[in-house]
């Protein structure tokens, strides 16, 4: 589903050498904790240069990322934007008391509509510069339309697209844990020759009438069979599989599953689904004749935008729709200049840039943005630098109302690009002049999004400064001493990222006792299952991690045994936590035990007491 994280967890994939490179992740109360295949091939430099993440730590054999205090959300986008739920062992400090966010219907539709396209995406893009090229190769003459040549390799080509149903049904179904082959039935059912050749009356179903959609079938149609398929999934798991005696459950539960939901799906799932799509693609068709100016402007602008949430995905089906009920499409004609803008920027940041990091990544970005394929390019360059990432959505917004002003449209779905070329190509009247107005264009799109950068690219000097944000409203307080023992200035322990006081200032203690009190009246805000990190929101609205030594996520728990959980309301003098000190140390791990304000920043001065011993009670931290 679409997070506000999800451009960043983009960025961070992108950046660890991409999903391959990830051998597993998981996460503790401030950190990303990766195991790479090869770190060298992370991208270090723009990681820490990137808002929101605070630094990079490679120690242990772990590419840790340190994020703060929202790192549970970050992982779960990284996750899901990254689909690496296999790769994904939750860090056993993970508390799963909190809150769980709901998908609205929007989002769950973007997730459906992502996982079913994805595995066949590449497949379905080929096909579609297959016809491309065939229109192409037809309208100048090389290659005659009713040859038998054409039509062998047209139906190559066009198999993907008319066969739509029963290729979604098999990818839905696996969304929908229904048996791949039910759904590859009830989308083949959909194609069957009896309801496609146009030479039988379809009007009834035991008596009940069937309505067809305005295509007149089902061919090439995207909605219904994913709708279908989805009923079908709770059907099958939610009621037959209940009510059918195991003896029969081979054959009866699909007999019964793909019945009825063949039924319902002429008599209502179709329809209706059919319905929706059209009347979405109606919408954007109309408000292409009414301005084709805006519409250009506003899918092309907002384009990449969708691409980082994920939410493009949404207009696909649309765009697919377009052309299986009217021939053509403008939705993707609009977009088409996102990726000669992004490609364009690169040449320039690569010209522009001293950093040696970002003109190694460029090369690569450049050429796979020219073949339609922007990732590389948007997470590894434009987007970290936020400014020549939004410099290519104007560039794209103003190209894409120039190519719906000209009446530039898609009769294809064919690849991205350079290969997008031949959908802009009319099979019907060998018209090629969109096709010529899409390459030049797109050109211009190039040498802008150059240019641009040129001029307005900066060459920035790394700022280790980077804090946490603070909290909306903070009042001074005086934070007593969580740990009995020694005190020692935060910046003298081992861990850099508590030394540097990236986490935000504080001080650590060497504790000569195993218990762990509340500094402060507050919320448990977060409380790993390992028990080695407590975060604390107090009531003045301080945000405040106590770590129990060093690295003893690894222990996974052994050691310690926290009295309290995620969201409890706490006194000052609570007991928290208690661990075992000589069973830490025997393990190889420093006791040392940090105390820090993560939004420091709240705070005008935070002043750490000059006692050098503590016991639960004194005071440790004034903050101003």
């Amino acid at each position: 589903m679409a997070s506000k994280y999800d451009g960043l967890a983009r960025i961070i994939i992108q950046n660890v050498g991409g999903k391959d490179n990830i051998t597993s992740i998981t996460h503790c109360i401030t950190r990303l904790r990766f195991k790479l295949k090869d770190e060298s091939k992370a991208n270090t430099e723009i990681l820490k240069d990137t808002d929101g993440i605070v630094t990079v730590i490679q120690s242990g054999g772990q590419y840790m990322v340190v994020i703060g205090n929202h790192v549970p959300q970050v992982f779960d986008a990284v996750i899901s934007v990254g689909h690496l739920e296999n790769k994904s062992a939750l860090a056993a400090g993970e508390s799963d008391d909190g809150p769980k966010e709901k998908q609205n219907p929007f989002n769950a539709f973007i997730s459906i509509v992502t996982s079913v396209f994805t595995p066949f995406l590449g497949v379905l893009s080929a096909c579609g510069i297959l016809k491309g090229v065939l229109a192409l190769l037809s309208a100048v003459g090389v290659l005659a339309g009713d040859s038998s040549t054409y039509n062998l390799l047209y139906a190559l080509g066009d198999a993907a697209f008319y066969f739509l149903p029963p290729i979604l049904g098999v990818t839905a179904a696996k969304k929908f844990k229904l048996p791949e082959l039910e759904g590859l039935v009830l989308g083949l059912a959909l194609v069957y020759p009896y309801l496609t050749d146009g030479a039988h009356e379809i009007s009834h179903l035991f008596g009940i009438p069937v309505t067809m959609p305005p295509s007149g079938n089902y061919t090439s149609s995207v909605i219904p069979i994913i709708a279908a398929v989805a009923f079908a999934g709770w059907f099958e798991n939610k009621v037959v599989k209940k009510i059918v005696p195991d003896t029969i459950k081979l054959f009866a539960v699909p007999f019964l599953t793909v019945t009825i939901t063949y039924c319902l799906t002429l008599f209502i799932i179709g329809p209706v689904a059919s319905g929706i799509a059209n009347v979405l693609g109606l919408f954007f068709n109309t408000l292409n004749e009414i301005s084709p100016i805006i519409m250009g402007a506003i899918v092309g602008f907002f384009w990449q935008i969708l691409v980082i949430f994920g939410l493009h995905w949404s207009l696909v089906p649309i765009s697919l729709s377009n052309m299986a009920t009217t021939g053509q499409d403008v939705i993707l004609v609009a977009m088409l200049g996102t990726t000669f803008a992004q490609t364009g920027a690169c040449i320039g940041i690569y010209l522009k840039t001293r950093d040696k990091k970002l003109k190694g990544l460029a090369p690569a970005a450049i050429v796979s943005g020219m073949a339609g394929v922007t990732e590389p390019a948007i997470y590894g360059l434009t987007l970290p630098k936020k400014a020549p990432f939004f410099r290519t959505c104007v560039i794209s917004g103003i190209a894409g109302a120039a190519l719906c002003t000209l009446g530039v449209k898609a009769y294809q779905s064919a690849g991205m690009g350079i290969f997008s070329y031949p959908a802009y190509v009319n099979a019907q009247t060998k018209d090629t002049s969109g096709m010529i107005i899409a390459i030049v264009i797109s050109l211009l799109c190039l040498v802008a999004g150059c240019i641009l950068e040129l001029l307005f690219y900066k060459n920035e000097s790394k700022d280790s400064s980077k804090s946490l944000e603070a909290s909306a409203t903070t009042n001074g307080e005086v934070l007593v001493a969580p740990v009995k023992g020694e005190v020692k200035p935060l910046t003298e322990i081992a861990d850099k990222v508590f030394s540097s006081e990236a986490m935000g200032k504080g001080v650590a203690i060497v504790p000569e006792e195993g218990k762990v009190y509340a500094p402060a009246d507050g919320t448990i805000s977060a409380f790993f299952n390992t028990g080695h990190a407590i975060g604390l929101t107090t009531a003045n609205g301080a945000q405040v991690i106590i770590h129990v030594g060093m690295d003893t996520v690894q222990l996974e728990g052994k050691g310690f045994e926290p009295k309290v959980k995620q969201g409890d309301v706490v006194k000052k003098g609570d007991l928290l936590l208690e661990f075992d000190i000589d069973f830490i140390k025997e393990a190889g791990y420093s006791v040392e035990t940090p105390v820090v304000i993560t939004n420091s920043d709240a705070y005008a001065d935070i002043i750490p007491t000059d006692a050098k011993t503590v016991v639960n009670g004194n005071d440790l931290i004034t903050l101003l």
